[in-house]
């Protein structure tokens, strides 16, 4: 009986966990795609000394 329950409960559970894991991997796949490179100094600083 234990075993007929914990199949039905994983079966019942699929779906969401389908969906969940697609949701994780969009936000992945989106988090990854928006990436921009960090922007380059236009100029070094130099120390200036006498």
């Amino acid at each position: 009986m234990a075993g007929d329950l914990m199949i039905f409960v994983s079966k019942r559970l699929q779906r969401p966990a389908a969906a969940l894991l697609c949701l994780v991997a969009a936000q992945l796949l989106l988090t990854l795609a928006s990436c921009e490179p960090e922007p380059t100094p236009m100029a070094a600083r130099v120390a200036i000394s006498r």
